[in-house]
């Protein structure tokens, strides 16, 4: 069983400075450096005409896990993540993205959505949490879950600074 969650983040700025601001190399190494944690990477940086897919590296350290975690999988937890940004069509854009936890039997995938929106914009995600671990995979999936909201936020507050700066 996965758990489905969603999320829409709100931005002053309209769509095409927000797209335009996601397909940008320097964009994706800000944004790690500040809101990635410890020791997160950028690994790869494929972009085309309008276009930008990304692969990231980041890591939790294990002291800052719930216990259910570390009793699974001792130790910090690195997280390879990939992001994928299509064109801008109109005041719209389509993005995907996928997580796994490395040596773990957790992943998370979904989309998310970028449209103009009143004067700003914003960008609708919906992903599914899964972690196939029996018995206890459903807590597990709450505790990603409620993760990776915070970090939708963090990262959000940082895109508008970006932007902004």
């Amino acid at each position: 069983m996965s758990r489905h969650i969603e999320h829409s983040s709100s931005y002053s700025f309209p769509a095409g400075r927000v797209h335009a601001g996601l397909i940008t190399q320097q964009y994706w190494r800000d944004r790690l450096e500040r809101v990635g944690g410890p020791g997160a990477t950028v690994d790869q940086v494929t972009t085309g005409p309008g276009t930008i897919s990304v692969a990231m590296s980041q890591m939790i350290p294990a002291k800052h896990l719930p216990g259910i975690v570390t009793k699974l999988r001792p130790g910090d937890l690195v997280i390879k993540r990939t992001e994928k940004w299509d064109t801008l069509e109109g005041d719209r854009a389509a993005g995907t993205f996928t997580a796994e936890v490395e040596g773990a039997p957790a992943t998370i995938s979904g989309t998310q959505t970028l449209t103009g929106h009143d004067a700003g914009s914003k960008v609708q995600f919906e992903a599914d949490v899964e972690v196939k671990i029996p018995l206890i995979g459903g807590k597990i999936e709450e505790i990603i879950a409620n993760q990776i909201m915070h970090l939708i936020e963090r990262e959000q507050g940082f895109t508008e600074q970006w932007l902004g700066g």
